[in-house]
């Protein structure tokens, strides 16, 4: 099975994290952008830097700060004499980029980051440049520290395809993660698994499976009752919801749902492929009212609801 080859391999590296680990692969062969969001220390610089290896993926990392400028990511224009400009390519300018604390730019720097992700390309100048193919974006946030932070435009956020939600290790990983670092165990660097050849290919063959028109049915009904819990028959919600999810949503859910059947060695998508990347992709596209968040509900029991209760 391709995707447990592939986090198998992942997990030499990074120890523990499964679960993001394999949103991580699917959201790579479903060619979406993540949103990794965690406390400081739980490897998510380490998981985008194996896995860009594994992929074969020429990797940047950059960290995003309030006094940044839109040419310090995209690049600019070099003046070389009297009407002579060159341009010089930034760090955008890879396969898979890290914006390590996306949050922390400001707009105009979050805008150009906006363009890439959704057109692939960037514009120096008066012209626009294509990104390499593939193009991968894993955004990373803070969830605790918000000083000195520019939240996220919500057209931003619904261009990723996940938000994975980056959680502590357990017990037992923890004392491994400890053992590694006080002997100085580290593991070799992993060869590459893919090339970029193989991950479009993967691409490719991900967007064929197939998906029936009633599973499409199913995720429409998903993405609907996101926006009219009670008359889906979710008790107890209509109030909570200020915002439901939009069409982008259900086209996400049909993605990713693919990529990950693919990677199960599946040709077809089936009910448990929706429901396990259903999480992912709706938490950042579900806008809880000022009630919810006072009572401290997250958008993850909602949905967990939303899928106890919408029959396949």
């Amino acid at each position: 099975m391709l995707l447990e080859q592939l986090v198998g391999a992942a997990q030499k590296i990074v120890i523990g994290q499964r679960e993001s680990l394999e949103h991580l692969w699917t959201a790579l062969v479903a060619g979406g952008h993540v949103l990794l969001e965690g406390v400081p220390g739980v490897a998510k610089t380490l998981m985008a830097s194996t896995i860009a290896r594994l992929s074969g993926l020429e990797f940047r990392r950059v960290q995003f700060t309030p006094d940044m400028l839109p040419s310090d990511l995209t690049g600019g224009l070099v003046y070389e004499g009297p009407g002579r400009f060159t341009v010089r390519k930034g760090p955008i300018f890879t396969q898979v980029l890290l914006a390590d604390e996306v949050n922390r730019a400001p707009a105009k720097v979050q805008s150009a980051l906006l363009e890439s992700m959704q057109e692939g390309q960037v514009t120096i100048g008066e012209e626009s440049y294509p990104l390499p193919k593939p193009f991968w974006v894993l955004a990373t946030q803070n969830p605790i520290e918000q000083e000195g932070t520019y939240a996220l435009p919500e057209a931003q956020v619904d261009r990723f395809l996940f938000r994975v939600e980056v959680s502590y290790p357990t017990s037992e990983e923890e004392e491994e993660i400890l053992r590694r670092w006080a002997r100085h165990q580290y593991p070799e660097p992993p060869a590459p698994l893919l090339s970029a050849s193989k991950v479009l290919d993967y691409q490719d063959q991900a967007n064929r499976v197939e998906v029936t028109q009633r599973l499409e049915q199913y995720i429409v009904r998903l993405v609907r009752a996101t926006r009219a819990p009670e008359a889906a028959g979710i008790k107890g919600w209509q109030h909570k919801i200020a915002y439901g999810a939009s069409p982008r949503a259900a086209l996400a859910l049909h993605r990713a749902a693919r990529a990950r059947a693919f990677l199960l060695g599946r040709s077809a998508v089936l009910p448990e492929d929706i429901k396990a990347v259903a999480l992912p992709v709706l938490r950042h596209r579900i806008i809880l009212s000022y009630s919810a968040l006072a009572e401290g509900i997250s958008s993850d029991s909602f949905i967990q609801s939303l899928l106890s209760a919408i029959p396949y």
